[in-house]
């Protein structure tokens, strides 16, 4: 715990305190001189003095001076930092300078000195100078105020240097510079003493340049290709060389393209008429004409005495270069650093890095610029205006030995980034009962005024939902799910970046109704099968003829079976097949005969007996019928089967083919039939007797007697 004293002594020390820094430093002096322009000197004394350390609090100051061998003490006060001594003041000899604060609690050094001594002649004038060798005069005006000239000093500096080298010894009127670097402009300034007195102020600096030769070096060559990568089209850009480079006025450029089919083209373009092929602005050059199919170009400044060496760059090979590496920014209004990883395996022909930025929208040439750096380097620094709100994209490339160039990585940064535009379209793609498919397209990359970090859909301010932005171009689209069926919706969207979410963009859409889905499900099923079915039949039907296929029918169609249009069922269902409107689909069913259950008809003995006239031959009665229609016993003779054969093998009309049993459906027909052959059965009871199915099969009656 402090004691008493301890807290007076605190106190003391803080109330003084101030006083220690209100007055000026302790130890310098004031300087003083007698001021000369080039004709005379003035009558008083100039004194300055170094300000106290926070020269913009206002504090009083007071000028003291005194005569040699006197106590007569002389007193300015102001708040000035300097003060003058008029002539009445003092007289020649020696005088004591000193200041103190308004208090007099600070007092710097005296300055004691003879004012015969402190005349101070105005800076000298160079005259002349010479570029060969580099030489420069000036005059002094000690003469004009009769004194005798002393000595001067001179210092120089290149115009791209800042630190001036003063030179040992003096000089009188004239300065001869040893060896300068061709094609640099030097800078040069002198300061001049009397006999008697002090040094003048430093004269007004002198340019030179030396002697001109042609440029040195090469011109740092790149190309622009806007936003990569969005064209491969890209313009030309050099950086124009400084003065000390350039070896005074550069009169044009040579370029030369080589296209990829082997040829080159050798453009002169002039600084003084450019035609419209290039535009320099005070830093950098664009050259207009177009890069496309070009493969490499030289480009080469040229002045009266020459030109440099041609700068090479081969076109950037498409896409990008596979890699590891990582880009960071560090943006603001006046600079961009860009910072990256070394690989872990450095490539052998590594050449140098190249980063680039490009402010997007900008013309080609304008809102862009590059810095080349040293393979074993990870840092490129740009200084410049940056436009908030505005995106610009920073890209690494590789330059390998053989100045191939690839393209590593890109990243958008911004100096200051605000609240993103709306998005410009927000749509419904396709509807469900449960869940929709949205569309929208991105914030355009000059309305995003940030990095866009995601976008944001919502239903409802519950169901939110966060959508990643990348990539940057194309439409983009999102499955909104958990929705009811038959119900209205709002949605919407917007854009999100470090600054926060932009403007809404709202649609509205109703999803569909499970009902209706799921009736139509079933209907359109049977319906399916109902035509399946139905085309089935048809193809059936209209393939079963002997001597025609059909190409959608598989072989086993063609197999011989018994023509079910022969059977008793079929004729029982004939009405129904000669209706229009239920042919189609009228269900088949005929259930699988048993040979127990065979109907037998007893034959009259007349009619018996009448067949059996008609015959000549016995084995004629015994055999079954054949395929055609007539029994064998009708159709012995080749010729008579010849016969028989064509009256038998006729189209069956109502079916499009020929019947396979050569049998017809209509009583009406197979009668005249018969009647044309002669030999055949022709009476109706004999048709009863006797079916198609039956002859196909079943033993005649005759047989079945004969065998009993």
């Amino acid at each position: 715990m402090a004691t008493l004293r301890t807290r007076w002594l605190l106190s003391i020390l803080l109330v003084n305190l101030p006083n220690c820094f209100a007055g000026p430093l302790a130890h310098p002096s004031p300087k003083c001189y007698i001021p000369c322009d080039e004709k005379n000197c003035w009558v008083y004394i100039h004194c300055t003095w170094d300000p106290r350390p926070d020269p913009q609090i206002p504090t009083n100051y007071t000028l003291h001076w005194e005569q040699a061998n006197t106590e007569e003490e002389h007193v300015i006060s102001g708040t000035g930092l300097n003060g003058f001594i008029h002539r009445e003041h003092f007289s020649n000899g020696e005088l004591r300078v000193w200041v103190t604060n308004q208090d007099g609690s600070a007092k710097s050094q005296e300055a004691v000195f003879n004012t015969a001594d402190i005349i101070k002649p105005p800076p000298p004038k160079v005259k002349s100078s010479h570029q060969e060798p580099l030489e420069i005069d000036w005059i002094s005006t000690c003469d004009q105020l009769q004194f005798s000239l002393g000595h001067c000093d001179v210092r120089h500096r290149t115009e791209a240097d800042q630190v001036w080298l003063e030179e040992e010894g003096g000089f009188y009127g004239s300065y001869t510079f040893d060896s300068p670097q061709p094609c640099t402009v030097y800078e040069f300034q002198v300061r001049c003493a009397c006999v008697t007195g002090l040094m003048s102020d430093w004269s007004a600096i002198h340019r030179m340049q030396s002697t001109e030769t042609a440029p040195v070096g090469e011109l740092d060559v790149w190309r622009d290709c806007g936003i990569y990568p969005a064209s491969f089209d890209c313009g030309l850009t050099w950086k124009r060389l400084p003065i000390s480079r350039a070896c005074r006025l550069i009169l044009g450029y040579e370029v030369r393209l080589s296209y990829n089919n082997g040829t080159a083209v050798l453009v002169n373009v002039s600084t003084a008429e450019p035609r419209g092929q290039l535009v320099c602005d005070e830093m950098q050059c664009h050259f207009t004409s177009s890069l496309k199919d070009v493969s490499s170009v030289n480009v080469s400044a040229y002045n009266a005495h020459g030109a440099t060496v041609p700068s090479y760059l081969a076109m950037q090979i498409p896409g990008k270069e596979k890699n590891s590496q990582t880009l960071h920014l560090r943006m603001n209004e006046e600079n961009l650093t860009v910072f990256w990883d070394l690989p872990s395996r450095p490539p052998d022909n590594l050449k140098e890095y190249v980063v680039q930025y490009k402010q997007a929208g900008s013309p080609p040439g304008q809102g862009f610029d590059w810095i080349k750096v040293d393979k074993n380097q990870t840092t490129g620094i740009f200084k410049g205006q940056f436009k908030k709100y505005t995106p610009y994209q920073v890209s690494l490339f590789t330059v390998s030995c053989s100045n191939k160039t690839h393209h590593l990585l890109s990243l958008l940064g911004y100096s200051l980034q605000g609240i993103p535009s709306r998005v410009p379209s927000f749509k419904v793609f396709s509807i469900a009962a449960t869940h929709v498919t949205l569309l929208w397209e991105p914030v355009p990359l000059s309305k995003q005024n940030g990095v866009i970090l995601y976008y944001q859909i919502g239903v409802d301010r519950q169901n939110v939902y966060n959508v990643s932005a990348s990539p940057q171009h194309g439409n983009k689209t999102f499955e909104l799910p958990h929705l009811s069926p038959g119900q209205e919706y709002d949605v919407w969207i917007r854009a999100v970046t470090v600054a926060g979410p932009g403007a809404n963009t709202t649609t509205r859409f109703k999803t569909k109704n499970h009902e209706g889905f799921a009736h139509l499900i079933p209907a359109l099923l049977g319906i399916i099968f109902l035509v399946v079915i139905c085309f089935s039949v048809v193809l059936f039907s209209a393939c079963r003829g002997e001597n025609k296929r059909c190409p959608l029918v598989p072989p086993c169609f063609y197999e011989k079976v018994p023509d079910p249009r022969n059977s008793h069922i079929f004729r029982q269902m004939k009405h129904q097949i000669n209706d229009p409107l239920t042919w189609i689909c009228i269900p088949i069913y005929e259930p699988h005969p048993k040979i127990s259950l065979l109907e037998v008809v007893e034959i009259q003995p007349w009619a018996f007996k009448s067949c059996m006239e008609k015959t000549s031959d016995h084995d004629r009665l015994t055999r079954p019928v054949v395929g055609d229609g007539c029994s064998q016993m009708d159709c012995q003779d080749d010729q008579r089967r010849d016969t028989a054969t064509k009256k038998c093998h006729r189209t069956d009309h109502r079916y499009g083919r020929e019947e396979y049993s050569k049998m017809v459906d209509s009583d009406e027909e197979r009668d005249k039939k018969e009647e044309d052959r002669g030999d055949c059965w022709s009476s109706s009871e004999e048709e009863q007797l006797t079916t198609g199915y039956e002859k196909h099969f079943m033993p005649t009656a005759l047989e079945i007697l004969e065998v009993g």
